[in-house]
């Protein structure tokens, strides 16, 4: 093994990352879970997601703590939420017990996310930096807050877990449609505003752009 890849390979595998890893690799067990839709695999199904959301708190906690924020880090941390999410949601629409989730609710919020990742590769290859919003963080937890009720489905202790689920299942709809909106206008602002210092630089310069007529 060459020792030069050690320090790198250290810095990739760092704690918080793991854990991120670990959210993806629970996702297995959770559609194979939901593959029996009974009381006791829902009730397995809906702790196997408990834990991995607060997998998803600690990994934060952990690279904040310890100032192991990486480049890594921040992509895959995402990524393994929309993974157990949208796998949680496709499924409980697969699901042959009644009531089912809306399929059509799942594909906009599917596409939703499709769409504001590519944005966001856009943005990353632009050069401009969006961070993450509040409305994108209301989302998320609303959308963890209905996934966790969808997955026990049962009735407990006078309690309609599907029907509290659907109830935080449309907030979270309604929030990643908004949020969707927003970031397509932030991006949208934000190139507007570098096109416009990019032509106001060229101006005072005297610098004649491509597509731009000099008034002298």
């Amino acid at each position: 093994m060459n020792p030069s890849t050690s320090p790198r390979r250290s810095r990739l595998l760092t704690a918080p990352n793991v854990i991120s890893l670990s959210r993806v690799a629970i996702t297995p067990l959770l559609i194979w879970l939901l593959l029996y839709p009974g009381r006791s695999a829902s009730a397995l199904a809906a702790l196997a997601f408990f834990i991995a959301c607060l997998s998803d708190w600690l990994d934060g906690y952990l690279a904040r703590r310890s100032g192991q924020v990486t480049n890594l880090g921040t992509f895959l941390d995402p990524l393994a939420d929309k993974i157990l999410i949208l796998s949680a949601l496709i499924m409980l629409c697969a699901l042959s017990r009644e009531p089912r989730v809306p399929a059509w609710i799942v594909a906009v919020i599917a596409s939703r996310e499709v769409a504001v990742t590519g944005l966001r590769a856009i943005a990353r290859d632009e050069g401009i930096v969006l961070g993450a919003e509040t409305l994108g963080k209301a989302k998320m937890t609303f959308e963890i807050v209905a996934v966790f009720p969808l997955l026990v489905h049962y009735q407990y202790w006078l309690i309609d877990f599907h029907a509290a689920g659907i109830v935080f299942l449309w907030v979270a709809l309604a929030l990643a449609l908004w949020s969707g909106v927003a970031y397509h206008w932030r991006l949208a602002q934000a190139l507007r505003a570098r096109d416009n210092g990019a032509l106001r630089a060229a101006i005072d310069g005297g610098t004649v752009l491509p597509g731009h007529v000099s008034d002298s």
